[in-house]
């Protein structure tokens, strides 16, 4: 098998293409053949050492892969050879072969493409559970998105509307904004680039405020951090939910007197834990989303495939913040 290797802690330049014995299943594993691979935020600080998980090297990253099962372990009942799945975890995606726990592998529909499927769990899953379970948003309610154009930030807008909430898209740049506006944002707002001094952010506050009908956002999705973070909190209504979800600009202070003014609620959002320690309640998140798919109220915007061997540069564009919608591999 072949793999993009990690072998140092670095950026997308360090990855090497190494070729190694393709790995037999575990009991409770499966060997899936991969055609497409995710790329997604989290593989651009876990090549880094700064993600909360640290694999010994060398490793693949990636954590969303797509393919076809090549063969099964022992004990492996919901799974056989020939059929087509997607399947995550920490590591081991940037790989032509990729052994997954068969519990933690999903047969997709016949009519999803292979490159859609390794774009589907990870970010329909994070906003999924964020926006079901963690603000438990409801029909009616504003919900305003930071890094909307992102992969977990588009599907946050499919999945709002699904849900019936009023959204509105926060990007960087008009492209953006047009892309948001295509999958069903009802309003979009552009904000400035880099740091923000005190004017900027309360001007920002004002302008999502203004945008969520003047009493300010019932959900806040924050996929971005940084001084961002802040004046979209200020700009929450009484009893709001503020998600924390990411900080690609930086992890943001926030100062508690906020939450107290606004009994709003700050909110992790862990999806990767969460799908361990809650498998059942998992099963039919994935089973909601499945349906919402099959059904076309969802469905992953892959902009941009690159081949295995040029995993530098689909990460890259993640780190840049060029990407719009998901990014992926495609291997074989």
């Amino acid at each position: 098998m072949k793999s993009m290797m990690s072998k140092a802690p670095g950026g997308p330049e360090t990855l090497e293409l190494v070729e190694t014995p393709t790995p037999e299943p575990g009991p409770g594993q499966v060997r899936i053949a991969v055609k497409a691979a995710g790329v997604n935020f989290p593989d651009t600080l876990i090549i880094r050492d700064l993600y909360q998980f640290k694999p010994p090297r060398p490793f693949a990253p990636g954590g969303e892969v797509a393919g076809v099962v090549e063969a099964v372990g022992e004990g492996v009942k919901n799974l056989a050879a020939g059929q087509r799945v997607l399947a995550g975890g920490v590591n081991g995606g940037f790989a032509t072969h990729f052994i997954a726990d068969a519990a933690r592998a999903h047969k997709i529909p016949d009519a999803m493409p292979f490159d859609e499927a390794a774009a589907f769990m990870l970010t329909y899953g994070t906003s999924h559970y964020a926006l079901k379970d963690r603000a438990r948003l409801q029909p009616g309610e504003s919900l305003f998105i930071l890094g909307a154009a992102g992969g977990v930030g588009a599907a946050a807008i499919e999945l709002a509307k699904a849900m019936g909430a009023r959204t509105i898209a926060g990007v960087s740049s008009e492209d953006k904004a047009a892309f948001c506006r295509e999958l069903g944002a009802d309003e979009t707002l552009i904000y400035p680039k880099g740091a923000l001094d005190r004017d900027a952010q309360k001007a920002l506050s004002n302008d999502i405020k203004k945008l969520c009908g003047g009493e300010g956002a019932n959900v806040v999705y924050d996929a971005v951090g940084g001084d961002y973070a802040e004046p979209a909190i200020r700009a929450l209504a009484w009893e709001g939910r503020f998600l924390v979800v990411g900080f690609p600009a930086g992890i943001p202070k926030i100062p508690l007197n906020l939450v107290l003014l606004k009994s709003c609620q700050i909110v992790g959002v862990f999806w990767g834990a969460f799908t361990m320690r809650d498998p059942k309640r998992n099963e039919a998140h994935v089973a909601e989303l499945f349906r919402w798919y099959t059904e076309g109220k969802i469905r992953p915007r892959v902009t941009a495939r690159f081949p295995l061997e040029k995993a530098a540069d689909a990460l890259k564009t993640i780190e840049d913040r060029t990407a719009f919608g998901k990014v992926v591999l495609t291997v074989g």
